[in-house]
């Protein structure tokens, strides 16, 4: 599915109300007026703290800060959060030391999901990936309309290209695109940093290279860096092959037995209700919006529950009849 804005409900959907309302016990007094009486939080949860494990993009670009301020704001509940690329986040969880997990990687999420470590994804937001390069841009990528046609020429260039080389959402993406360019990267000219978003895109302008960036991360150091985008992503009308979604999902109960499922739940509600969504959407660096929520929708992606490739039980099609006639 193309990515674009998508039109958002004025009032909550009633799936969206649903998955908060089913957590309102936990927010609220014996008397159902939440608490304090002025939003608060109630009795139940007090001294309690979601453990989220999240990717360095949200950590990066300030957005972490600006959700988990206004959940704790409405709910008086604070969260620990710990900012790692998608493959250790989801390794933290499968440890059982996180609640709810918010990373950018659906095969590793729908890995996650059928090892019966997480349940109740959902879809969050989303931005893109761009390519970004010095400004001399000595590869010659500048308006390439493919991201593997400019990898393939940076390869054949033999052009510094900064990779992550972290299991991250955005390596797993960079790997793809090499597949998809038909080229193995390494030698002198491939450097793996091992390390998060900015690190790598400092490392990149510091040695005059390319890398794969998501667009907030971008902007949000774009001035201390002397990188520019080269290649745009479908948020500005580049290739599909750079879309970056995010998602969120709760750490299974019946499998990490002392996690806060009522609290991953509550958050997963938030972020996915409107006041969530309208925090995500508003939130701006440089006059730029980094991030696009997705969680309400118009037309719902109804598989974002399930992992893409999930059949039921006998290979038979979601919403075929089963019953023997």
């Amino acid at each position: 599915m193309a990515i674009q804005r998508r039109e958002f409900l004025s009032v909550v959907g009633s799936g969206a109300a649903a998955g908060l309302a089913g957590c309102t016990g936990l927010f609220s007094d014996e008397g159902g007026n939440g608490g304090d009486g002025d939003g608060g939080s109630g009795a139940d949860i007090e001294g309690e703290e979601l453990v989220l494990t999240t990717t360095t993009s949200t950590y990066d670009t300030g957005l972490l800060d600006e959700v988990n301020a206004a959940f704790e704001e409405r709910f008086g509940t604070p969260v620990q959060a710990i900012s790692q690329g998608t493959g250790a986040a989801l390794e933290t969880a499968r440890s059982g030391d996180a609640d709810v997990i918010m990373v950018h990687a659906r095969s590793q999420e729908d890995e996650f999901m059928e090892e019966g470590h997480g349940v109740n994804r959902r879809d969050l937001m989303f931005n893109d990936f761009v390519i970004v390069g010095p400004a001399d841009d000595p590869a010659g990528i500048e308006g390439t309309e493919g991201a593997e046609e400019a990898f393939a020429t940076i390869a054949e260039n033999e052009a510094l290209f900064a990779s992550r080389g972290d299991d991250s959402g955005t390596h797993g993406t960079e790997l793809g695109i090499w597949e998809e360019s038909g080229v193995e990267p390494g030698g002198e000219w491939y450097l793996e940093t091992g390390q998060g978003m900015g690190d790598t895109l400092n490392q990149a302008s510091q040695q005059g290279g390319y890398t794969l960036a998501d667009r907030g991360t971008f902007i949000s150091q774009q001035e201390e860096i002397e990188l520019g985008i080269l290649v745009e992503g479908p948020v500005e009308g580049g290739p599909e092959l750079l879309a970056n979604p995010y998602g969120i999902v709760a750490a299974n109960p019946a499998v990490h037995e002392d996690r806060n499922y009522d609290l991953a739940m509550g958050y997963i509600g938030f972020l996915t209700g409107q006041e969530g969504q309208d925090v995500i959407e508003n939130y701006e660096l440089d006059g730029e919006q980094l991030f696009f929520p997705e969680a309400i929708s118009e037309d719902p992606n109804f598989g974002q529950y399930v992992p893409e490739d999930w059949q039921p039980d006998g290979g038979t099609e979601a919403g075929e009849d089963e019953t023997d006639t």
